[in-house]
């Protein structure tokens, strides 16, 4: 079996991701926020999770690029769901901030989230999607 073709765990990754992102896409559509792309989550769970960090924060805990960061920071004021504010506490940074539609947004993620990730528990079992899990927090820091 050779490492490139379709069981590399590289493109299996890839193709999971994909498929869960199709899934949370068609979701959020038809729960009218069609301009809410599954890309957006890198940055609006960790504002869930804290609102108003620091870009440097906020890039950290996404783990994207500055670069990157900047370009989905101007996606999402684009389409009303973050706000970029200077930092009280220091003139030099600014803070980013959920707008009142993303904040509306948030208990549609939420069910979102919970419908796609009782349908991974039904299709993989409880231990497989617990293990998976695990495995994938692991990784992420690997």
């Amino acid at each position: 079996m050779s490492i490139l073709d379709r069981s590399n765990l590289g493109f299996l990754l890839a193709k999971a991701t994909q498929r869960w992102n199709e899934h949370l896409y068609e979701r959020f559509c038809a729960a009218g926020f069609p301009e809410v792309r599954p890309s957006y989550g890198s940055i609006l769970v960790p504002l869930f999770e804290e609102d108003g960090l620091r870009i440097g924060e906020l890039a950290k805990r996404a783990r994207l690029s500055k670069q990157a960061m900047t370009t989905m920071l101007r996606l999402l004021e684009k389409e009303d769901l973050v706000i970029r504010r200077p930092d009280p506490e220091d003139a030099r940074a600014a803070r980013v901030y959920l707008t009142s539609k993303s904040k509306r947004f948030r208990p549609v993620a939420e069910a979102v989230l919970k419908e796609l990730d009782a349908l991974a528990k039904k299709v993989a079992g409880k231990q497989a999607h617990d293990d998976v899990a695990a495995w994938l927090r692991q990784f992420i820091e690997f």
